[in-house]
């Protein structure tokens, strides 16, 4: 069972998904076919749904006759072994429209280490393409080894304490790191820059 800080600590990462301009859910694998328990006006945007069509579903409800059965294949293996994983896609908004989707799926986990919840985050792309990673390896460029190695292990899933536990530092300088790392990437949350983080494959990826 999750303490009091645990508990808070995705409380907060569910919150914060607000705050981003990139279409942004959380789902959590606890339960049932992993639905979908928060997601972004951005998302809405997006997609054309509504909130109560949205939650409590799985995202595969985005899928249609043009979607890649490679690329659901990488998702559901990312999924099924807790790994982030980005891939393009097509993907159809409530009014039957296709886009070309850029998904990116991380793992968020529990304080004993499983994965209790999936970020996935959504980019709409005009065709199949990979400038992005160059884009992403510039800016994580900039981050001192210290910020970069906790962005890593962020983008892996874990937690403050454990990252503290993997750098020997306190849970607290962890914090601090977070929002330097934020600051530097010049972006809003901490979803974002683990977007930045799978885009530029510096984790180890359901693709892989």
């Amino acid at each position: 069972m999750q303490g009091a800080d645990g508990h808070w600590e995705l409380s907060e990462l569910r919150e914060s998904i607000h705050h981003s301009p990139i279409p942004t859910i959380v789902t959590d694998c606890r339960l049932a076919d992993n639905p979908i328990v928060e997601a972004n006006d951005a998302f809405l945007d997006l997609t054309g749904y509504r909130r109560n069509d949205v939650m409590g579903k799985n995202c595969r409800f985005l899928a249609g006759k043009g979607t890649e059965p490679e690329a659901q294949d990488v998702l559901r293996t990312a999924v099924a072994s807790g790994e982030p994983a980005i891939v393009e896609l097509t993907n159809y908004r409530k009014d039957g429209s296709a886009f070309r989707n850029a998904v990116m799926l991380a793992p968020v986990r529990a304080e004993d280490g499983s994965v209790a919840m999936f970020i996935g985050s959504q980019m709409e792309v005009a065709a199949v393409s990979r400038p992005r990673q160059a884009k992403a390896l510039e800016r994580i460029r900039t981050l001192t080894p210290r910020l970069r190695q906790t962005l890593e292990l962020v983008a892996m899933g874990y937690r403050n304490k454990q990252i503290g536990g993997f750098l020997g530092i306190e849970e607290k300088t962890v914090k601090m790191h977070r929002s330097r790392l934020i600051e530097a990437l010049g972006v809003k949350t901490t979803a974002d820059a683990i977007r930045i983080a799978v885009e530029a494959e510096i984790v180890p990826t359901g693709r892989d």
